[in-house]
């Protein structure tokens, strides 16, 4: 299922950026499009992890350099029958973590220096299992695509806003009237931007990392009130670097944790914590 979503991620951004060339230099840059995004697919793919890892400051460690997470990551490994991945740091004292890489063999667990020092072991320990999980279940690939893609339309977006405010009054009325069209259809493209997150990247992954990440660490309460810790901290401080189009990577939203309700559940990245907790409590006490 997740091969055929990231065949379909592709193809829509491919589609996106040449209707976008199509509007901006017709058939000229219809086919300057097509060819950019044939090479931002394959970057998408192969590197799209690199990406997000540069954009958050994600510095890789070893076990010299922080030895307690390093052997709790390779434990849980171990414990989980998978590869070792690249453990990271990011250096914010904001509360949480993110695995992407786009298989099992090229994962990667990244962690804030806050949540190292806002969690007691038991409980980055379940964080870290829910991160093992994601990498395990192979969602890592389909929700990191997805956050690049987000990135790339919402520039896309911006970019044609300020060609709009620039460029605005040049021209005869009828390419005024169509360069108005296209500037419409363009600005479009920044909310179509995290619905392509809500849509690419189902919340039903979060439940499913919580259950496997519990198992994983033994310790489904530990992993409870870990999210109750970063969801309190994440309604306080927002992560200085974080954006819309990549919130969906994180354990807990960085913009500000994930609201109650039907309309904020509804356009929400991630389901409410309080759901979660509840799901890891049930599943706590059916492995006493």
């Amino acid at each position: 299922m997740n091969s055929l979503k990231t065949t379909i991620l592709l193809a829509s951004l491919t589609g996106l950026l040449v209707i976008v060339g199509n509007i901006a230099g017709g058939t000229h840059g219809m086919m300057i499009m097509l060819i950019f995004s044939i090479g931002m697919n394959f970057c998408t793919y192969w590197y799209s992890h690199k990406i997000i890892l540069k954009m958050y400051g994600a510095k890789v460690v070893t076990a010299q350099e922080a030895p307690d997470l390093v052997r709790m990551v390779a434990n849980l490994a171990k414990k989980a029958d998978m590869p070792m991945p690249t453990v990271c740091i990011m250096e914010t004292n904001v509360p949480n973590a993110f695995a992407t890489g786009r298989n099992p063999e090229n994962g990667v667990v990244a962690v804030t220096t806050g949540i190292m020092r806002a969690l007691n072991y038991q409980e980055l320990e379940g964080v870290v299992a829910h991160e093992l999980a994601h990498i395990k279940n192979r969602d890592t690939l389909i929700s990191t695509i997805a956050a690049s893609i987000a990135g790339i339309i919402t520039m896309i977006a911006s970019i044609a806003k300020w060609g709009a405010i620039l460029g605005g009054g040049r021209g005869g009325n009828d390419n005024n009237a169509a360069g108005m069209i296209g500037f419409l259809f363009l600005i479009i493209l920044a909310p179509l931007a995290a619905t392509v997150i809500q849509l690419a990247v189902s919340r039903s992954r979060e439940y499913s990392a919580d259950e496997t990440g519990g198992r994983m660490c033994g310790n489904p309460a530990a992993l409870a009130s870990a999210l109750r810790k970063i969801e309190a901290h994440a309604r306080q401080a927002v992560m200085p670097q974080a954006t819309p189009a990549t919130s969906s990577l994180f354990i807990i939203n960085p913009l500000g944790g994930a609201r109650g309700g039907v309309m904020s559940s509804l356009f929400s990245t991630h389901p409410a914590t309080d759901s979660r907790v509840k799901k890891l409590e049930d599943l706590a006490k059916q492995m006493k």
